[in-house]
């Protein structure tokens, strides 16, 4: 790039700089909130990353390329995407304002186009690089698609996070020549300068995992004066500094500056820069790759000559580049004072009247702008899979099945669909056939990115590894397996072809990775997983694999379908809706009583239960009815006035469950009847669903001042308000709640304690989840009306 260009990017940068910095400002000094709140921002975090930013979307990047942005540089991402004229001038004043510009980049809140969420750290660097995964497969399943490379700008406080690491070194992630990874190496965290430099441990880190990696240390003028003589001892005494010193230099000047440079220095060193005025020798000192334009871009270049492995690049930058504050200890969420900004204006040539004015059109740098901003224009990508997803598999349910068996033989019946087959990709972290995808596995194989050969033979697994698999295997990282499923759930957008992705882990182990998993449906990706086996029933593994609050977990997940199906046949619907509504992209599918836009998170069990009492309900209701029913969340197992019709005069009581404990809240219900007391038995096999009905009528009732109504998925299950009992293999409170949607006195039954090891039976008498508890619980229902 010659001299003419560079000066062009570098009055590009400056406008960017400034519109960054006035971004945060607007937002804390022109806006009044009214509530006392500091609404804060990140200056200094932002100027760190304008040379690079401006060198990737200005000069490198092509329209099918996807970044995640550094969480603290969202400012930057929108100046330049207002620069490129894909942003209305009247967000810039509206950082974290509602309706605004969100406080770190957002998939779905945000105005302008953002490739990945950001701002739980560690998560948005990983993202592109699952995405990159998704694409590899993408690529070898339904042909090769536009070349893509996926970019993470990422704080070097960032690589503290662990995720980072799981990433890199899981077999997955290898041989991704189109992931760059930039790391904005500023040498300080939120508190403090980090005392020291980890870059040689990183580096190692890095290449141990078999990633190219790139350094960005100085700028031209550092470069220049290490060629001159003597330039190599005055390289040898920066590299040997200690960090807060060098640091430190940024916020002084004249003499100040000379004296702190030399502080400790080795003979020679002030010899070699007594030449220099003060005005010359802050700028040479002060010289990191980070922000010289020409050094950025010649790294792009050399990661993207590299094919065959990831890169990252450490680009030396300041914390606040450009802004009085640079180098401040303290600068990381610090603001400019009024009277600063009125400086900075003045010094980037603007005044009020024009300084949120984009580039002159005219302009070279302005028609670089209109160039650019053609170059990245992107068509429309369409989200619907386009195909018919059925109603159900018909999965046969001739003898006790459970729930886990039952979804693996439901993917199997889905493979063997011509339509829906191509479209399903499972994954699990060393968990596949502990959690029943062999059946699946054994039909469409392990996805590897060339043919790998098979040296054991196993009659119950064949583990085929080749480009047609479709099976994606991780490593044992809960966090990994969340990134690719939020990463496969949006390949419709990321890489051009809607997918089904399924995930299973162990229950318990979902929170080990409950920040990826959140992370993927903030981003609004969809997709399914399992979680099983769960709760205490799975009895001898005792209390660390014993799951009680996930089901909590779903219920209040945003963007998350819960469900809990008991029986084959229910789980069978369930399943089958959740990829209806994924293949049909945003619309819901017509069993669904909410419009869903989300993932899709199944509790499931080992504990295999006889399918008779499903069958006694689907004789008594049709199965469209029922099938209704059972996608809305709840149906009535037992109608204690048709099996008991002697109880007409009888007190009447409910048994609502989920899952694996129905065999007990059977029994209770026939113990109860032989008492002389009528029992109903709900199953609920979506909590989730159950309760989003409530909350909409109730939320509909407080906005219009009218008495809630109770939503149609409650009526058609509980029908008459009886005294409740509730009982869930899971913590008491996830299903306590339906006492207070029904309006009746309510027992709620359910783990409450860390588990132990024991039999079924064992564990469900100390945590009164055996037939004569139940019972108990139902006399005091009755008790408290």
């Amino acid at each position: 790039m010659n001299e003419h260009d560079l000066d062009v990017l570098d009055e590009i940068q400056r406008r960017v700089l400034w519109l960054a910095t006035r971004i945060v400002d607007a937002a804390n000094h022109d806006r009044d909130t009214g509530d006392g709140v500091k609404v804060g921002g990140h200056q200094a975090s932002s100027a760190s990353l304008v040379t690079a930013m401006t060198a990737l979307w200005f000069a490198h990047l092509d329209a099918e390329d996807r970044v995640a942005v550094k969480p603290h540089a969202s400012p930057v991402f929108h100046a330049i995407q207002y620069l490129l004229g894909n942003l209305d001038r009247s967000y810039l004043p509206r950082l974290r304002a509602r309706g605004g510009l969100q406080s770190y980049p957002s998939r779905t809140k945000d105005p302008d186009e953002v490739d990945f969420s950001t701002g739980s750290v560690g998560l948005g660097a990983a993202a592109p690089l699952f995405a990159a995964v998704t694409r590899r497969y993408v690529d070898a399943h339904f042909g090769v698609r536009p070349h893509s490379r996926f970019v993470a700008l990422i704080g070097d406080a960032e690589l503290d996070e662990g995720n980072i690491w799981e990433a890199v070194a899981d077999p997955a992630t290898t041989g991704l020549g189109n992931v760059m990874w930039l790391v904005d190496f500023n040498r300080q965290s939120l508190d403090r300068v980090v005392p020291g430099i980890r870059i040689d441990q990183w580096r190692g880190q890095f290449e141990a995992a078999g990633w190219h990696v790139v350094e960005v240390k100085y700028g031209r003028r550092l470069a220049q004066a290490y060629a001159r003589p003597g330039g190599a001892a005055l390289r040898d005494w920066i590299d040997r500094m200690p960090n807060e010193q060098y640091q430190s230099l940024f916020g002084l000047a004249g003499p100040a500056l000379r004296q702190q440079f030399l502080d400790g220095a080795p003979t020679g060193i002030a010899e070699f820069i007594a030449d220099l005025t003060d005005e010359e020798l802050a700028p040479l000192v002060t010289d990191l790759g980070g922000h010289d334009l020409q050094a950025m871009l010649d790294a792009y270049a050399q990661c993207d000559a590299v094919t065959d492995r990831p890169s990252v690049v450490f680009a030396y930058t300041v914390k606040g580049w450009g802004l009085p504050l640079a180098g401040n200890p303290r600068n990381h969420s610090a603001l400019l004072s009024t009277d600063q900004i009125e400086v900075l204006r003045t010094a980037h040539g603007l005044t009020t009247a024009t300084e949120w004015d984009r580039l002159d059109p005219a302009s070279p740098a302005g028609i670089r702008a209109g160039a650019r901003r053609e170059a990245l224009a992107r068509m429309p990508r369409q989200r619907s899979l386009g195909v018919s997803v059925p109603e159900t598999t018909g999965v046969r349910t001739h003898k006790p099945i459970s729930t886990q068996e039952a979804f693996g033989r439901v993917l199997v019946e889905l493979a063997r669909d011509p339509q829906v087959a191509p479209y399903l990709v499972t994954t699990a972290p060393d968990v596949a056939t502990s959690t029943n995808l062999a059946g699946f596995i054994n039909k469409t194989g392990v996805f590897a990115p060339t043919e790998r050969r098979s040296w054991s033979q196993d009659r119950m697994l064949r583990w085929t590894e080749s480009p047609a698999g479709q099976h994606i295997e991780l490593g044992i990282s809960e966090m990994n397996l969340f990134l690719l499923l939020g990463q496969l759930g949006l390949s419709w957008d990321l890489s051009g072809q809607p997918l089904l992705p399924v995930g299973t882990v162990y229950d318990p182990f979902v929170l080990r990775g409950l920040d990826a998993f959140l992370y993927g449906t903030y981003s609004g990706s969809r997709f399914v997983v399992a979680g099983t086996p769960s709760g205490v029933t799975l009895a001898p593994e005792g209390g660390a694999h014993q799951s009680t609050i996930t089901a909590s977990v779903g219920l209040e997940l945003p963007g998350v379908t819960f469900c809990e199906p008991a029986y084959a046949t229910s789980l069978d619907w369930l399943l089958c809706d959740a990829f209806g509504q994924i293949a049909q992209g945003a619309a819901p599918a017509a069993t669904a009583a909410p419009a869903e836009d989300g993932a899709y998170y199944f509790r499931l069990s080992t504990r295999p239960l006889d399918q008779t009492p499903f069958e006694a309900a689907r004789g008594r209701l049709s199965d469209a009815v029922l099938r209704r029913q059972v996608v809305a969340g709840a149906y009535r197992l037992v109608d204690a006035h048709q099996a008991y019709p002697h109880l007409v005069d009888a007190p009447v009581v409910t048994l609502a469950a989920s899952g694996a404990v129905l065999p007990e809240v059977l029994a209770a219900a026939a113990e109860l009847a032989d008492e002389g007391i009528a029992a109903h038995v709900v199953d609920v096999t979506s909590l989730d669903r159950l309760y989003r009905a409530w909350q909409r009528t109730l939320r509909q009732g407080v906005r219009t001042a009218t008495v809630p109504s109770v939503p149609g998925a409650l009526r058609a299950a509980f029908g008459d308000r009886t005294p409740l009992v509730t009982v869930h293999d899971a913590a008491s409170h996830a299903m306590a709640w339906l006492g207070s949607a029904l309006g009746v006195p309510a027992v709620p039954l359910g783990v409450d304690e860390f588990g132990q090891s024991g039999s079924v039976r064992e564990l469900y008498e100390l945590h009164d989840l055996l037939p004569g508890s139940i019972v108990n619980a139902a006399l005091a229902a009755l008790s408290l009306r």
